[in-house]
């Protein structure tokens, strides 16, 4: 599956301040935004804070954020 030009994978230094939801599972099951320099936001894998973070621009996470106040993606969450 090819990448997008708005996906990127930033294996690079950790922005100063990930956040995380309150209501995250005791067993690390969620996931880690932060904001970047220049406007963009990095999503990581909490249990995996080296691993890949991906990057996106304000506009794509205010759409996904949309989508999920929505009730887009209920299906998804088990």
């Amino acid at each position: 599956m090819p990448l997008h030009n708005h996906l990127h994978v930033h294996p690079g230094p950790d922005p100063t301040h990930w956040r995380k939801s309150t209501v995250s599972n005791p067993s690390g099951n969620c996931v880690e935004l932060a904001e970047l320099s220049g406007g963009m936001v990095a999503v990581r894998n909490s249990r995996q804070p080296t691993g890949p973070v991906l990057i996106y621009t304000r506009a794509e996470i205010a759409a996904f954020i949309h989508g999920v106040r929505r009730g887009e993606f209920d299906d998804l969450a088990g």
